[in-house]
């Protein structure tokens, strides 16, 4: 079969990854100081965080329309024998129901929903595009990337806290009680939705190996295949301390680098890294 896969822009695959496998992406909307602007086509996470700096209000973002999404899969389904697109996960945005509802009548469209965000969305693409390349049933491959969407592992920790406080996720007072005590958080995302999974203390560096080890460390129940590294801006000697644990505590045949985008560039600004993966199926 024929397979197109496509996805929204939120799943953080580098430029070179979606070349190789043709992937469409379709960008979510970017609301800057009331002005809308298009994810990766004309605002950037260096053009939100020079905004914030500057003293301006967290940016936010807007689902991809029903219409939008209706005119690409009318478009790709005739060219291709099915399209099976994967949606940032329903719980942070209303991308898959609108991806739902453009589908309809749609006979070879499939809508998956990742459950997931960045790289964890993006782990879900590249099955899918790798898997479509020997596959001869796309209802079927669409189930099994499904099923694929909750063994995926995705966390972020941040180094700076000041993108939380103006979104509301924080007060001022915890944030300086945790930047007094070097307390750096680390954001999961569980059952579709994320939540502050442990707090690490000491400076980045260190909070970032302990982090690394704590989700790789002697554990049997990863596929070994791929791991990414998602990083907004970081010091790059803190870059380099967190692939050096990687390698220490992970066995994975490919370790791929990228920068996260407008989402979550958005929601935890620049000092933000996490590793990204696939648990094993367990019986």
């Amino acid at each position: 079969m024929n397979i197109k896969i496509t996805s929204d822009s939120t799943c953080d695959l580098s430029p070179e990854l979606i070349a190789q496998y043709n992937i469409t992406l379709l960008p979510l909307q970017i609301i800057k100081q009331g002005t809308s602007f298009t994810d990766g086509v004309n605002i950037t996470p260096a053009d939100i965080f020079a905004h914030v700096a500057a003293g301006g209000d967290l940016c936010t973002t807007a689902a991809v329309n029903i219409g939008t999404y209706r005119a690409m899969f009318e478009s790709l389904s005739r060219e291709y024998d099915a399209v099976i697109h994967i949606n940032l996960g329903s719980g942070f945005s209303s991308c898959y129901q609108n991806a739902c509802l453009a589908a309809e009548g749609l006979e070879n469209v499939y809508i998956v929903d990742s459950q997931n965000l960045s790289t964890g969305q993006g782990h879900i693409v590249l099955e899918a595009c790798e898997r479509a390349q020997s596959c001869t049933d796309a209802a079927l491959l669409s189930e099994e990337l499904r099923k694929l969407a909750g063994r995926v592992e995705a966390s972020f920790i941040l180094n700076r806290l000041e993108y939380m406080v103006k979104g509301g996720r924080c007060s001022a007072v915890a944030a300086l009680g945790a930047n007094l005590l070097k307390l750096k958080p680390c954001i999961e995302v569980v059952d579709g939705k994320m939540r502050i999974a442990k707090k690490y203390r000491g400076s980045y560096a260190k909070c970032l190996t302990a982090y690394i080890k704590e989700r790789l460390n002697g554990r049997k129940d990863i596929v070994e295949d791929k791991l990414f590294i998602t990083h907004t801006p970081v010091d790059e000697s803190d870059l380099k301390v967190a692939k050096a644990a990687v390698r220490q505590y992970g066995h994975f045949s490919r370790i791929m680098e990228t920068m996260a985008g407008c989402t979550i560039s958005c929601h935890c600004g620049p000092g933000t890294l996490g590793i990204l993966f696939i648990r094993t199926e367990q019986d």
